[in-house]
C-alpha cells in the first residue's frame, strides 16, 4: 500500500499510521482496517516521526523492534513528549511478549499493547473503541 497524501495538519480523525518494518504485518493490518479508516504506512521510526509531523494521525500502530535510527520506544517517547502530538493514541504491536515489556511501554505512554502473533480482530476492536 502506498502512503496516502493528505495536506499537512488536515488528516481526518480516522487516520491511522501503521509502522512496522515487516511489509506483511502492514498488509495484514491494512486488510483488516481498510476501507473504514484512512491508512498511512511507514517502515521505520524516522519515517514514522516525519509522517506523524506532517499528517497528524489519530492512532499509530507501532512495532518496537525496527532497523534504523529510532526504534518504536524512541518513537513513542517522541510522540508522548511533544505537546502537539501527545494526544495521538499509540498501540504497540510487538514480538516482545514479557509482562515487563508491556508494562514498560505503558509507563512510557502506550495506550495499548498487542503481542505478535496478534489477532487482527483485537486490534480492530480496540481502534473502534477509540474512534467515533
Amino acid at each position: 500500500m502506498k502512503n496516502q497524501t493528505i495536506s499537512q495538519n488536515s488528516a481526518p480523525s480516522s487516520t491511522i499510521l501503521l509502522v512496522d518494518d515487516n511489509p506483511d504485518i502492514r498488509l495484514l493490518l491494512s486488510l483488516t482496517l481498510a476501507p473504514k479508516y484512512t491508512l498511512l504506512e511507514a517502515a521505520d521510526g524516522l519515517s514514522a516521526l516525519q509522517m506523524i509531523a506532517r499528517q497528524r494521525p489519530r492512532i499509530v500502530l507501532l512495532d518496537i523492534m525496527m532497523p534504523g535510527e529510532l526504534d518504536g520506544l524512541q518513537v513513542l517517547d517522541a510522540i508522548k513528549g511533544d505537546e502537539q502530538l501527545k494526544d495521538i493514541l499509540v498501540g504497540i504491536v510487538s514480538a516482545r511478549s514479557q509482562t515487563a515489556d508491556s508494562a514498560a511501554a505503558r509507563m512510557q505512554g502506550a495506550d495499548a499493547y498487542f503481542v505478535k502473533p496478534f489477532s487482527p480482530r483485537d486490534i480492530k476492536t480496540w481502534i473502534e473503541s477509540q474512534l467515533p
